[in-house]
């Protein structure tokens, strides 16, 4: 016997698409996590381990120069092109987002494509300090106080950019009703 199939509206329901869909892919996904973990290494580190300091330093310079390859050739969501916003495309965004009305993206919103640049320029200028502060250059030997005063400097503006992103992330999964930290694990997000 065959099934009976019957209108929308008298029983059946409506034909189901995908629940969800592949919105970053499995390399994405690693290189946010491992930077975070490494961003998060480094701070519990500072001035107890410097080896282990130094090597998650370095990892976040490695990783935030893969993910800017990845920028350029990876897969469609995880390109510029598809995430970094027009300063004109960010404000539109922010202000509707201070009226409740801002669009749900599938990939980054705006604010979450400016908040990921930032972070990276600000781990990549934390880094390079604290290897300036480590392995300073002759020239820059006379100003090691000052480089570390920034390299300090710069690692607590940074952690203050994580709890703004991570802010973003719980405002914008409310706004939404969709677990943005789980789709960022799991590389799904609702189809609809």
């Amino acid at each position: 016997m065959t099934d009976m199939i019957l209108p929308v509206g008298q029983g059946a329901a409506a034909p189901a698409g995908p629940a969800t869909v592949r919105v970053w892919d499995p390399l994405l996904r690693l290189v946010h996590w491992v930077i975070a973990g490494a961003f998060l290494t480094a701070w519990l580190s500072a001035e107890e381990w410097m080896s282990v300091h130094e090597a998650a330093g370095l990892t976040m310079i490695a990783l935030v120069g893969l993910r800017a390859l990845w920028g350029l050739i990876g897969s469609a969501r995880a390109r510029f092109t598809d995430f970094v916003p027009s300063s004109s495309g960010l404000l539109v965004y922010l202000r509707a987002l201070v009226h409740r009305r801002a669009d749900r993206h599938l990939g980054h919103n705006p604010a979450g494509g400016a908040m990921a640049v930032t972070l990276w320029f600000a781990l990549l200028g934390t880094a390079a300090l604290g290897l300036l502060t480590r392995y300073p250059l002759p020239a820059l030997r006379p100003y090691g106080h000052w480089l570390e005063e920034a390299h300090e400097l710069l690692a607590n503006g940074t952690l203050v950019l994580v709890g703004v992103h991570l802010a973003g992330v719980l405002v914008s999964s409310l706004l939404h009703r969709e677990n943005l930290m789980l789709a960022m694990l799991t590389g799904r997000k609702r189809a609809s």
